[in-house]
């Protein structure tokens, strides 16, 4: 009875070059990875990312995709170029094709254990395996720094472009980029049971997770101010893609672990956010609910409260994540499969009462984190119920609500005004003297759940209690003699040896410091790593 379950965040950072707003993302992405790389990674190598096991045309509705029949987009397992996006697909000039040289040079296995890369011509900072909502936000914020450390080494090299980063997911001309969540889950779970227990919380847990918009509509065609950058994107309830036609719950079965035993949900609905608050709860409420999904096989009150949420299904649920994002009073209705009508602050109430209620079945008393989950969420709900105002420290569109509107007031400025969507835009900027977020932070105006000695750690150091300990441990250690890591593998070139040696990780929960940790420090090279293995 936990919010523990490995789970990790994966965010492609928003991308332009100053003074050229046409100037190709993917090439300046390029350069992000590349200039960090260069800089931290000098002196250990440079292991490729290794796509053996990686297949995104997998379904876990049963099929697999042709590839013939693939959009480009979806085609992200192939090591020669990254995947363009499925918004406006970019054909790179021939000039530039030259100067982007080798694509592995922009694609790179950090010693933190992420994965930093270009993938649909952004920045991507994927962070390593963790399992707890708190470690999530502790690396999640680790990639923030990773990216401010690019756009400081890049103005800082009159050769290279200034490139500004922004963590949102709009770029205010119609293109969206995802932060996609990644949460490990009982493969005996039918994938039907947990898309419709799934998608009613994942529709409404905007409330809370929204990241706020200026603008409604793909284009913000449409003058005013919405929970969530992600929601107008949303077009079908279920589908294998992520850039075009995006859904509420995303098939793609790559579980990259035991298949037998796991698999990965994809979750591409969220926003990126800057209050940690608002991540710590995105991460640790669904982990929450995907425990109450995973009762559904053990029977008693446990079970009864799991079937509970199956009247929570809605009659639209695509519709209904438009209508969430747009109700900024959050008392708008949503018509039910059964034909009752609840506001989203309800269905999340519904679901609150059902892990409380499920947790308080099973009886076996609750951890520090998880208790702490459950608190906030109520805590929350209740607050965006009576003054949604009072939660401008812990939920992210309420913040930037509350500072737009003291703009408009002040200024009396329309919600079309270009003012309002420059602010939308540097409220995210990963430049602290640039990021209105940060000066909220200077001022104490919003909640912080880690310091900022952990944040710096957690750009160099992995996870302690996940594989990718081992993971990040290994680059640091041996990454001259690393040809290839993946999420769970990682293969040696050890000089002298007739073949390249994969070590697998198929288990994420192995591969922790207390696992190998004492192996490693009385390994001083690759080959007696190996060879400690080995016996």
């Amino acid at each position: 009875m936990t919010v523990r379950r490995v789970m990790g965040i994966e965010t492609e950072y928003g991308v332009l070059q100053p003074g050229r707003p046409l100037a190709n993302p993917m090439l300046l992405s390029s350069h992000v990875v590349a200039v960090h790389a260069a800089a931290r990674e000098a002196g250990r190598g440079r292991a490729r990312w290794d796509y053996d096991d990686e297949d995104p045309l997998h379904d876990a509705r049963g099929f697999h995709l042709q590839r013939a029949s693939a959009h480009p987009s979806m085609l992200t397992d192939s090591p020669a170029v990254p995947a363009p996006s499925g918004d406006a697909p970019q054909e790179m000039p021939r000039s530039e094709v030259e100067e982007y040289e080798d694509p592995g040079a922009a694609n790179v296995i950090l010693t933190n254990g992420a994965r930093l890369y270009v993938d649909h011509a952004h920045p991507e900072y994927s962070a390593p395996e963790v399992t707890t909502p708190r470690d999530a936000v502790r690396w999640d914020r680790a990639g923030e720094l990773v990216m401010l450390d690019s756009v400081r080494r890049l103005a800082a090299n009159p050769t290279l472009p200034d490139v500004t980063l922004y963590k949102n997911n709009v770029d205010g001309k119609g293109a969206t980029y995802g932060t996609h969540e990644n949460y490990l889950v009982d493969r005996s779970v039918p994938f039907g049971d947990l898309v419709a227990r799934l998608t009613p919380f994942l529709v409404t847990r905007q409330v809370f997770t929204g990241a706020g918009r200026v603008g409604l509509g793909q284009r913000g065609e449409h003058p005013g101010f919405q929970l969530s950058q992600r929601a107008d994107y949303i077009e079908a309830e279920v589908g294998l893609e992520t850039t075009l036609r995006r859904p509420i719950v995303n098939t793609r079965d790559e579980p990259h672990a035991d298949p037998a035993r796991w698999r990965r949900l994809h979750v591409i609905i969220g926003d990126a956010t800057m209050l940690e608050t608002a991540t710590y709860l995105r991460l640790g409420t669904t982990s929450l609910v995907l425990w109450l999904v995973e009762q559904a096989d053990a029977g008693g009150a446990a079970r009864r409260l799991t079937q509970a949420v199956d009247r929570l299904a809605l009659r639209d649920p695509v519709q209904a994540v438009h209508r969430v994002s747009h109700d900024l009073s959050l008392t708008e209705k949503l018509e039910l499969a059964d034909g009752r009508y609840l506001t989203a602050l309800e269905v999340q109430s519904e679901y609150l009462a059902a892990v409380r209620g499920a947790l308080d079945a099973v009886g076996d008393g609750l951890d520090e984190q998880t208790a702490d989950v459950l608190d906030r969420w109520e805590s929350v709900l209740r607050r965006l119920g009576e003054e949604p105002a009072s939660c401008a420290r812990e939920v992210e569109w309420v913040a930037k609500l509350r500072l737009l509107d003291g703009m408009r007031r002040r200024d009396h400025l329309a919600w079309d005004h270009p003012r309002l969507a420059a602010v939308d835009l540097q409220w995210s900027d990963v430049r602290p003297e640039r990021g209105l977020y940060h000066r909220l932070v200077a001022a104490g105006a919003v909640e912080l759940l880690v310091t900022p000695e952990e944040v710096a750690d957690a750009v160099v150091h992995p996870p302690q209690d996940t594989r990718a300990y081992f993971r990040g441990e290994a680059v640091a250690r041996y990454g001259g003699q690393i040809s290839a890591a993946s999420w769970d593998s990682v293969v040696f070139d050890v000089p002298g040896a007739q073949t390249l040696q994969r070590v697998p990780m198929r288990d994420p929960l192995r591969g922790t410091r207390a696992h190998v940790g004492e192996l490693l420090d009385r390994s001083p090279d690759a080959r007696s790593l190996l060879a400690a293995l080995g016996g």
